[in-house]
């Protein structure tokens, strides 16, 4: 399982449209390479989705949507069936740009309000780069947990920093942190912490990149989009960005 995400398809990076498109919410240059790394947090997640969809279509609850890049990036790749329901959540719902990446649902909400609760039974949740601006994130997972369907899953990710250094960065952080800003600092270990104390088990983890920059021109190459994954599989808690999966069991 470590290193499944080695075997997933990248070529529609290279010629996918949709996410060069104007619409989508990417620096230009960012979408002018082929293999774009900082698209790699769609790219698990569209494979993650991908992977439980084998059983059938899901219902899909996403968390933090900006303006719907998550759902246009699985809506470019050729498996139309992933997917039965996508429900949007975010403390600031985009409504008309939400619309046109065809979203119909959605709840306006705060996570860290102590009255949030989610309705309703999910087969995935996804959390992406969510976390990291929350003050207690590990509530808000045992929070969202229960809307989980038996056998669903929580996938996500977020910046990621090697454990002996993430409580020093995290103190730090949160001195200076600004509005919706990062105040929460993860490493592998958090994340398997994080998972046991919502009943969830990790069942896939990886790094995602040794190294990224907008548009290095190593970008254009698939090499480099996977040499990078395996260093990601290799090391994850390098300072990058870390990828998972949490099932309940």
């Amino acid at each position: 399982m470590k290193f499944s995400h080695l075997k997933w398809d990248t070529r529609f990076l290279k010629n996918n449209q949709t996410i060069r498109n104007a619409s989508f919410g990417m620096p230009s240059r960012v979408k002018k390479v082929h293999y774009p790394i900082r698209l790699i947090r769609y790219w698990f997640m569209y494979h993650f989705l991908r992977e439980a969809s084998r059983r059938g279509p899901l219902s899909i609850c996403e968390i933090g949507v900006d303006t719907g890049q998550m759902k246009q990036f699985v809506d470019s790749s050729s498996n139309s069936r992933i997917y039965s329901r996508w429900q949007a959540v975010d403390c600031l719902i985009q409504k008309e740009a939400l619309e046109r990446s065809g979203y119909s649902e959605f709840v306006e909400t705060d996570l860290e309000a102590p009255e949030f609760s989610l309705e309703g039974e999910f087969d995935a949740m996804i959390l992406l780069h969510v976390l990291e601006h929350l003050e207690n994130p590990e509530e808000i997972v045992q929070k969202l947990a229960p809307s989980l369907k038996k056998g669903g899953i929580m996938i996500g990710g977020f910046p990621v920093t090697p454990q002996w250094l993430a409580e020093g960065r995290e103190q730090k952080i949160r001195k200076n942190a600004r509005k919706h800003g990062h105040v929460s600092v993860f490493s592998p270990q958090r994340v398997r912490k994080m998972a046991e104390a919502a009943g969830l088990s990790v069942e896939y983890m990886s790094g995602a990149f040794f190294m990224r920059k907008q548009g290095f021109f190593l970008e254009y190459y698939n090499w480099w989009f996977r040499f990078n994954l395996l260093f990601g599989a290799l090391f994850p808690g390098w300072p990058g960005e870390v990828y998972w999966v949490l099932r309940k069991n």
